[in-house]
């Protein structure tokens, strides 16, 4: 006789499907577990043993075999625990075979029955919901894959709890969602003094998704800009938010079971390797920009970053999504996210004070800023030079205030608006930045002082022909802020004086 139950195997954020087997034949007593399980599902048996034995459930000496099919699917994590220990117990008549049949069960197993915390537990209620199955997991992932409404999800603290539900002797009570989290806490955009236009270029950002690029001396204030983006950006809709849980949930990392309406703010240190930034590891885990999906990644020191780093961000940029590749697996991610980058003028910093820039000015600023490369450089929408603030005038007040993060995220809140009925017809399409082709031609098509504008622009300064796209996307955006139905030459002429910092003209 041989019991079967459900449960999944994890690739990138997607879960497949995985159906345990658990036969037992007569033989020297044994417990075999097949179908590719890593070493930690390979130790999966001492844990379901341990555990059976502090219940009192002693195992039948008997040949006991579990495979996990299809066969020919990578199985990593602990998770197996528990779908192993129902799939057993149902084979030894402890559990009956149609109810441990009709669920899908992950969880990891302690030496004492109690049933801990996993990763992945929202993929599972997708796959769980997708089977019309009820879903079996971990007191503390309850909230978090009850937020799949379609999915009735039970969630056991301990095995004990998880065998008297599936006798019927105790039933469980279905889990609810978690909290909603709302906005992140951030500082007010009226905390920095000055730097109009800085906030201008992180008001368009925010507006259409446009890649930004600050570059100026220490103490100018560029990540103090950066950290108050996220009070500008809107909330995320419901299929963003279950889009991002999805990949935190894969990642260990959605606090509390809360489905959070709040982009992603991720920060990275210049010492982060290319499996972080990109993903990877043993696991092929997600990196920083999937974590940053429908969100924010700002990398401070952008030149300090290592070149594969940085080059291995093109594609990202460009596709909206990774590809992990490893010898026994090819793991997708998407990775739709606004990158904010600051970086010094160069290594010392100083290179617009004359008092203090260093003996190789001018040559050590090229020599830095050339460590990010064309292509990459051709990648930002938009590129501020922030100014350094002297201190006088910030003591004295001189320095305007300028407009609170309320007011700035009302126009981008109006701005995105105007983007969803616009893209209403192209889901794979939800702000300016990512329009290409005839659509582009379409919504961004500027008048005729604008496009002879834009054409001496492009001659002047060389611009690629992804430059000369992006820069009518950035115009296009600007235009929402205003409320405009064309792209006009103001348009224009700002997202080209964007566009053309730290270009050098044609002679």
């Amino acid at each position: 006789m041989v019991t079967t139950t459900h449960t999944v195997a994890f690739e990138g954020v997607e879960a497949r499907r995985i159906e345990v087997q658990c036969a037992l034949s007569a033989g020297l007593p044994s417990f075999a577990i097949v179908g590719l399980p890593d070493k930690a599902v390979s130790e999966a048996r001492e844990r379901v043993r341990a555990a059976l034995s502090a219940l009192s459930i002693a195992l039948p000496m008997k040949r006991i075999t579990i495979n996990l099919s299809p066969a020919d699917i990578p199985k990593e994590g602990p998770h197996f625990d528990l779908p192993i220990a129902l799939a057993l117990l149902a084979a030894i008549g402890i559990l009956p075979g149609p109810e441990v049949d009709g669920i899908v069960s992950l969880g990891e197993l302690s030496l004492d029955g109690k049933i801990k915390a996993v990763q992945g537990a929202l993929p599972a209620a997708v796959v769980a919901a997708e089977d019309d199955r009820a879903l079996l997991c971990p007191r503390d992932c309850g909230a978090e894959a009850a937020w799949v409404g379609a999915a009735t999800v039970f969630a056991p603290g301990t095995l004990t709890e998880a065998i008297r539900h599936l006798n019927a002797e105790r039933p469980l009570m279905a889990a609810r969602p978690g909290a909603v989290c709302g906005q992140v806490a951030c500082g007010d955009l009226r905390d920095v003094k000055g730097q109009a236009r800085a906030k201008r270029a992180l008001e368009i950002a925010a507006a259409g998704r446009h890649h930004l690029l600050m570059v100026g001396p220490p103490g100018a204030g560029k990540t103090m800009l950066a950290s108050r983006l996220p009070g500008l950006l809107p909330e995320l809709s419901p299929a963003e938010a279950l889009e991002t849980s999805m990949i935190l949930s894969v990642a260990g990392l959605l606090p509390e079971g809360g489905i959070s309406r709040a982009g992603p703010f991720r920060t990275l240190h210049h010492s982060a390797t290319r499996a972080a930034v990109i993903g990877g590891g043993r696991r092929a885990q997600p990196g920083e920009v999937s974590l940053a999906h429908n969100g924010v990644l700002f990398m401070d020191e952008f030149p300090e970053f290592g070149r594969d780093v940085l080059d291995s961000l093109r594609q990202a940029l460009e596709s909206g999504e990774i590809m992990v590749a490893r010898a026994n697996a090819h793991v997708r991610y998407p990775c739709r996210f606004l990158l904010v980058a600051a970086a010094n003028p160069c290594r010392c910093g100083h290179l617009t004070d004359a008092a203090r820039a260093c003996s190789r000015a001018p040559r050590c600023g090229e020599d830095y800023l050339g460590k990010i490369s064309g292509p990459l450089m051709d990648r930002f929408d938009l590129r501020m030079e922030v100014a350094g603030i002297d201190w006088r005038d910030r003591h004295s007040g001189a320095l305007a205030e300028g407009e609170s993060s309320a007011d700035v995220a009302a126009r981008v809140a109006q701005a995105r608006a105007i983007q969803a009925r616009r893209f209403a017809g192209h889901p794979q399409v939800r702000t300016n930045a990512e329009a290409e082709g005839r659509l582009l031609d379409e919504i961004a098509t500027p008048d005729a002082e604008g496009e002879a504008l834009l054409l001496r622009a492009a001659d002047r300064f060389g611009l690629s022909a992804r430059g000369y796209h992006r820069v009518l996307r950035c115009a296009r955006t600007i235009a929402d802020l205003d409320g405009a139905e064309q792209v006009r030459a103001p348009h224009l002429a700002e997202a080209i004086g964007y566009r053309i910092v730290l270009e050098k003209p044609r002679r």
